[in-house]
């Protein structure tokens, strides 16, 4: 791209040199969601989840006549089998092509996810573990400033593998009471049982009790907005959930090696998701930090979504300049971004480095963008730092893993008497004499 005329944008420019690592740290620092806002939405979540768990789906046509489907009612809550298979008869065979190469690629890399069960035998003894699938999933997909086919299939497609026998969608209608066709075609493309038209808190509400519509899952899986996200955190223990995923998030690490102009779509394409997305850079090079920062100006002024565009740079994004490349993976490893795009002339020499990421994408030809759509990986994947302790959706997201235990008379004799002075140490006596017996015997 030629040399851009210079432009003001709004994005900070931060120094670790000028600033201090500690401005830095603070200035970067994000929650899932505002921390006043979400207690704020938590005291609506909770009569939203009251209603339903004692309305079911009264409950569930209230509220969507409230949010906007004003001609909601029961009998349309199911999407029937004639709708979606009009859906997909309405879809364009490029995109058909499209959606198949993208649960093929997929259903190819969960496929090296699967666990095995195993036992060892010693002394007699057996020990070991076994793995089952969850039997009923329900999936969340977003609605709102986009349609999301792409989260059905990441969702969907690491589940089936998983050997789910039951897969439920719900996702918010439009104001008719309207699905994108793309999202109906994609949820039969994967062989979904069905797909109900609800969305917000009150869907996960109806998922984790079940309604007279909409069956109640063991597990609900899938990103959303700040509603759905509270109803999962208040609901967990009365279903699994898989994360609790906030704005979406990338950070760009490169050197002089990378265009800037390619840095500066990376950014925009992370923060297009919505305006409290993060998109940031780290970079030892002035020159290109510089760079960046007149192709993002440029880019800005003709893109269509502006307006989600401009506030999530201003008061989301960075361009962060750096003492040098092990300075800018300190950091990216300590506030542990949900992507994370590696556009350096040698990126496998920073894999060991870098610990704390959702996804780590190697070198300029490997955009962001290849894993929200088909890379292969889940693009379900942990926000606000919560990549320092959990991982992005796989395969064993939906199975569960039991221990097994066996042990024979001789392992049963030569263990009861540790076994059993640890009970007694810690005031369990009927443990102590569960064990003692057996030793007698």
């Amino acid at each position: 791209m030629a040399k851009r005329k210079t432009v003001e944008t709004e994005i900070a420019i931060l120094s670790t040199r000028k600033h201090g690592l500690d401005f830095i740290r603070q200035k970067l620092k994000r929650a899932t969601f505002d921390p006043v806002a979400m207690a704020e939405v938590e005291a609506k979540v909770r009569e939203i989840i009251a209603a339903v768990r004692e309305r079911g789906d009264d409950a569930l046509v209230e509220i969507e006549r409230k949010v906007g489907w004003k001609e909601c009612s029961v009998d349309r809550l199911k999407v029937t089998k004639e709708e979606m298979d009009a859906a997909y008869a309405s879809i364009p065979t490029s995109l058909l092509e499209a959606l198949c190469l993208t649960r093929d690629r997929l259903e190819r890399f969960h496929q090296h996810q699967l666990p095995r069960s195993w036992f060892i035998q010693e002394n007699g003894s057996i020990l070991g573990e076994v793995f089952h699938p969850i039997e009923r999933v329900g999936i969340y997909v977003p609605g709102g400033l986009a349609a999301y086919p792409s989260t059905v299939l990441h969702v969907a497609v690491p589940a089936k593998v998983a050997g789910v026998k039951e897969l439920y969608v719900v996702t918010p209608p439009d104001k008719d009471g309207k699905i994108h066709p793309l999202v109906l075609a994609a949820a039969q493309l994967v062989g979904v049982n069905a797909v109900f038209r609800v969305g917000g808190a009150h869907s996960i509400a109806a998922l984790a009790f079940g309604t007279e519509t909409i069956p109640k899952v063991d597990k609900i899986a899938g990103p959303s907005g700040i509603y759905p996200v509270v109803a999962k955190r208040l609901l967990y223990g009365v279903v699994g959930i898989d994360l609790l995923p906030g704005p979406s998030e990338v950070a760009v690490i490169a050197d002089e090696t990378a265009p800037p102009d390619w840095i500066a779509l990376e950014l925009l394409a992370q923060a297009e998701h919505g305006p409290d997305s993060v998109a940031v850079l780290f970079t030892p090079s002035e020159k290109l930090l510089k760079e960046t920062a007149e192709n993002i100006a440029y880019l800005l002024k003709t893109s269509q979504r502006r307006k989600f565009l401009e506030p999530a740079l201003k008061n989301h994004g960075a361009l962060v300049l750096t003492r040098n490349l092990d300075e800018a993976i300190m950091l990216v490893n300590e506030l542990a971004y949900e992507h994370v795009s590696l556009m350096v002339a040698e990126p496998m020499q920073l894999i060991g480095k870098l610990h704390y990421a959702g996804a780590i994408f190697l070198g300029t030809q490997t955009t962001v963008a290849f894993g929200d759509y088909l890379a292969g990986p889940s693009h379900v994947l942990p926000t606000a730092g919560t990549a320092r302790f959990s991982s992005g959706l796989s395969v064993m997201d939906f199975m569960v893993r039991s221990s097994l235990v066996g042990l024979s008379k001789e392992q049963t004799k030569f263990l009861a008497d540790a076994a059993a002075a640890l009970a007694e140490a810690e005031g369990l006596p009927a443990h102590a004499k569960a064990l003692k017996v057996r030793r007698k015997k």
